[in-house]
């Protein structure tokens, strides 16, 4: 394995596009190398969302795969890397991760982390959800993967939506072992009765 640590990221349509892109930025500061698959709703989504190109997000990782390339190397168990975050994760795409019927690179290579018993962690961005998406979310979670719907953690009192990100995005971090320096760290209350 490269010297550098490696994760791959995949970017689908679900909102909340700022998660994905935010990831790219924190790990070329950490010098972790990335390797980037975007769905095609992902590349509507960044548009709304966040007024960016696929061009602009592509310059932002090491490494990018078109997500209809399922000969890519993020293919393979053998590609070795410490692992992936979907952010965000779409239901469409955590389906296919559920039920192992991948039908793109995106799905193919969370479903290689999975089979090779590698970190899989799933920002989901659902609500409400039904019985299915409920289901779903077992099956990834008795297949291995993590799911870490981002939810805010307000007792870290963000000043700002990009506190909050960089906030949700450490914790992830925290799950393969890397520091990002972005998390308050709950140290219990102050309590100011005696």
């Amino acid at each position: 394995m490269s010297a550098r640590r490696r994760i791959v990221v995949g970017i689908s349509g679900a909102s909340g596009a700022i998660y994905g892109v935010r990831l790219l930025k924190m790990l070329a500061e950490l010098d972790i190398e990335s390797h980037l698959v975007m769905s095609r709703s992902a590349q509507v989504t960044l548009a709304h969302e966040m007024q960016l190109r696929p061009t602009d997000v592509q310059a932002l990782a090491d490494v990018c795969y078109p997500n209809a390339d399922i000969g890519a190397a993020i293919s393979s168990g053998s590609f070795r890397v410490d692992g992936m975050i979907v952010a965000p994760c779409s239901i469409k795409t955590l389906s296919e991760i559920a039920t192992g019927c991948t039908g793109s690179l995106l799905s193919r290579a969370a479903d290689v982390m999975l089979k090779e018993r590698r970190r899989l962690v799933l920002m989901v961005r659902e609500t409400p959800l039904h019985a299915g998406h409920i289901r779903s979310l077992g099956a990834v979670t008795e297949a291995g993967a993590i799911v870490y719907p981002p939810v805010p953690a307000f007792y870290a009192m963000p000043a700002s939506l990009e506190e909050m990100v960089d906030h949700t995005l450490g914790r992830v971090l925290d799950l393969f072992g890397i520091d990002a320096h972005a998390v308050h760290r709950w140290g219990g209350l102050k309590s100011s009765v005696a």
